[in-house]
């Protein structure tokens, strides 16, 4: 799967995203309860004020009488009893608001954790081909940018949505009891003012889906300069490099901006319609208490609860806003969750338990790209114990054949068996078990030299460390180092020089003690004494297995059991060195003789 093709269809079936997120929801579903029951009173106390104001000023300043319910509040009481008040709720509202940001915190950092967990687990078993289909920027934005943006922010937005919501209540309830027919007008022209937050969700998820197919490209940019910096310097790449990255910055940009000119009218509007409610709350306010049908105090404390409700009001707008953008990350997300890797076990897979007589290709074919075959009708039988070399022309096939006996691909059509029984019929894990793998560019991972020999075998004594160290000739190297086999080598090994990285590689093979070994060009990008001191450790190495090889020079594989030559998907030649070397016009030969004579002008 293309991780830029998206499909948007269930972007905002709410439904199909709360069923989705729920495993992840409930597990601390107390801890929101209580944060949302926190929310309610934040909001609540916002109020406060509001409704504080109308007996201040119909008493304090207007020094008329106020009785509350059968209470009557005097003027004394009330000069030293609000202002108190008002302090008394601004400290518990602090309170409340500081308990709810850590709670809140606290959830989403946890959901949010829990699905980048699980999402890397999903990740760790795709295939192949879906690394081979989707660069590390768009694979590391869909997989740890949106499940930041999805489950962190999703619970706070709805935090807010109920201490806004509670709050527009509290003020909307202050509202009625001084006036509820100044309320009916402000509660309407409020509504009102949130019709234009539905007009936008489908630019939002366009918007957000453009902006993340750019932002990792972004991120490839940044990984491919980290990687490939030597390259950069010396083809002098840099202000190419430089153009493609500010390229993408400026259509970020343009997609911003595009977004903002589309949903940065809301606020204005919002705020226009509010405007028209306060106008003509003020006119008929005038009108109610010249009548006498309303207080000053009372239509001041309106007036202050209306003005107050363009907080919650605004936060709501940008809020659902907000949601739009969260909702169409959470459809992407549950996206990769339903990601299939198209190798794996098939059902009631067999354990392979070793290989007793044979490994057999039968008329294999293969394709990366539907309709291009890269095999056509590839046959040959590999004994146990015996050494199967693969020579011939670049790109014609031979890495793809050692890349399908582990299953990294799986074939079109055709077997690969080992003694008689179809790969496909083992279990990935047992399959993969018997077989070790040493290629031109070994994967080193950040670490030291143990941890990564020990990857081949995690529970390996130290005597048998040491006996793959003197095996792969690395004890002579680790010795010269300070802190000798626990040295950290860095990401990507880039500490150690290529011939010692192979032979970590190779360390990393013999302690896996795999019946199957794949040598994928292990010496090719050797110097001659590098390569001297690494043809020795693979001669410890392929002792006593079933070994693929592919070499470019073939003066290293002509002791090979069998030598396959493989052009253009097919095996055109296969035998002993002796007797390939007879055939006449023979392509191994004519390899042979045109390496061999390079040799001898080299020399």
């Amino acid at each position: 799967m293309k991780l830029n093709v998206i499909n948007t269809d269930r972007a905002f079936d709410y439904g199909y995203l709360l069923k989705r997120i729920w495993p992840y929801i409930r597990p601390v579903m107390f801890r929101i309860i209580i944060g949302f029951a926190l929310a309610i009173p934040l909001g609540l106390l916002d109020g406060a004020t509001a409704f504080a104001l109308k007996p201040y000023i119909d008493v304090v300043i207007n020094n008329k009488p106020y009785v509350f319910k059968t209470f009557e509040l005097t003027r004394d009481l009330l000069v030293v009893v609000i202002p108190w008040a008002i302090m008394l709720f601004a400290v518990i509202q602090g309170v409340l608001k500081y308990a709810n940001s850590y709670l809140t915190d606290w959830i989403s950092i946890k959901i949010s954790n829990s699905v980048k967990e699980d999402l890397f687990k999903k990740l760790i078993y795709l295939d192949s081909k879906f690394y081979d289909e989707n660069t590390s920027g768009l694979v590391i934005s869909r997989f740890l940018s949106d499940p930041d943006t999805a489950s962190k922010n999703v619970v706070e937005s709805i935090k807010t949505l109920i201490t806004a919501f509670t709050g527009s209540l509290g003020l909307v309830a202050v509202l009625l009891y001084n006036s509820w027919k100044l309320a009916f007008v402000g509660v309407i022209v409020l509504v009102c003012a949130f019709i234009p937050v539905s007009l936008i969700r489908k630019r939002v998820k366009k918007v957000s889906n453009a902006s993340m197919v750019v932002g990792s490209g972004m991120t490839t940019n940044v990984n491919e300069t980290y990687h490939g910096n030597k390259i950069i310097s010396g083809y002098c790449l840099q202000e190419d490099i430089y153009t493609k990255f500010t390229t993408q910055i400026r259509e970020l940009f343009t997609l911003s901006m595009s977004l903002t000119k589309r949903a940065g009218w809301l606020s204005p509007i919002m705020y226009f319609i509010a405007s028209i409610g306060i106008a003509i709350v003020m006119m008929v306010g005038n009108h109610l208490i010249i009548t006498g049908e309303m207080s000053t105090g009372s239509l001041a404390s309106f007036i202050t609860s209306l003005l107050l409700l363009y907080k919650p009001v605004k936060t709501l707008g940008s809020t659902l806003t907000s949601m739009q953008n969260i909702f169409v990350s959470m459809n992407r997300v549950f996206e990769l969750f339903d990601l299939q890797p198209e190798i794996r076990d098939k059902e009631n897979a067999k354990e392979l338990k070793g290989i007793e007589n044979n490994l057999t290709f039968e008329n294999v074919f293969f394709e990366y790209i539907e309709n291009k075959p890269v095999l056509k009708g590839v046959s040959f039988e590999v004994k146990k114990g015996e050494m199967l070399a693969l020579v011939g022309n670049s790109g014609g096939g031979k890495s793809t054949i050692v890349n399908l006996i582990p299953r990294f691909y799986d074939i079109k059509s055709g077997s690969i068996k080992i003694d008689g029984e179809d790969i496909r019929d083992f279990s990935l894990k047992s399959l993969r078990n018997h077989v070790s793998e040493v290629f031109q560019d070994n994967f080193l991972f950040s670490g030291t030299i143990k941890d990564n020999i020990l990857m081949g075998k995690k529970d390996a004594t130290e005597e048998e460390i040491m006996e793959v160290v003197r095996a792969a000739h690395l004890d002579d190297f680790i010795d010269t180092l300070k802190d000798g086999i626990n040295t950290v080598i860095g990401e990507r090994g880039t500490t150690l020089s290529g011939g010692q990285r192979q032979r970590v590689a190779i360390a990393r093979a013999m302690i896996k003690n795999a019946p199957i070994l794949i040598l994928d060009e292990a010496t090719s990008a050797l110097d001659n004494k590098s390569e001297a001191i690494v043809q020795k450790a693979l001669e410890n190495l392929i002792k006593g297995r079933t070994v693929f090889v592919i070499a470019h020079r073939l003066s290293t594989i002509k002791n090979a059991d069998k030598i396959a030559v493989i052009n253009d998907g097919q095996l055109v030649e296969l035998g002993t060195h002796n007797e390939l070397m007879q055939i006449p016009n023979g392509q191994y030969k004519y390899l042979y003789e045109m390496q061999f004579a390079r040799n001898e002008v080299e020399v």
